[in-house]
């Protein structure tokens, strides 16, 4: 059983919980300042950045989503139809759809991932614990109990 928590246990989890509020709002604001969705946007991402391949099959998606196989279905038509992305038959099983961007899609994730980086770099510089790294002060902190 772990350590009761203590009253700076409650300040990190708050301090991480407000920081990492203001990461998302920026993200939504950004997103739909470039005329997608929020969850548009993770999706572009998640397939730009799936480990070792440039695609993605929707039940992958909806995994790194941590969303249901229908609902990634309508985001991923959504962005079919603003031609960001594309469906095709998968490789080695056609029951399954690869999903890959197209020019549009790679030039959007990547302004908006290059947004996302310095923003996370900015509220890394401005985090007022003892090392700019909240989310391994915040491990290192419950594990001690400090």
């Amino acid at each position: 059983m772990s350590s009761p928590l203590c009253k700076q246990d409650f300040e990190y989890l708050a301090d991480f919980r407000y920081r990492l509020r203001q990461f998302l709002r920026f993200s939504e604001e950004l997103a739909q300042s470039h005329g997608i969705t929020p969850l548009q946007y993770q999706l572009l991402l998640q397939v730009q950045g799936y480990p070792g391949r440039d695609w993605a099959t929707v039940a992958e998606l909806a995994e790194r989503l941590q969303s249901h196989h229908h609902s990634v279905v309508g985001l991923i038509n959504r962005c079919e139809s603003q031609q960001l992305l594309r469906k095709s038959p998968g490789r080695n099983d056609g029951r399954q759809v690869e999903i890959s961007l197209l020019p549009k899609g790679l030039e959007l994730v990547e302004k908006l991932a290059q947004a996302h980086r310095d923003e996370l770099l900015l509220l890394k510089d401005l985090a007022d614990s003892p090392s700019p790294d909240l989310l391994l002060n915040i491990q290192q902190a419950l594990k001690t109990g400090k």
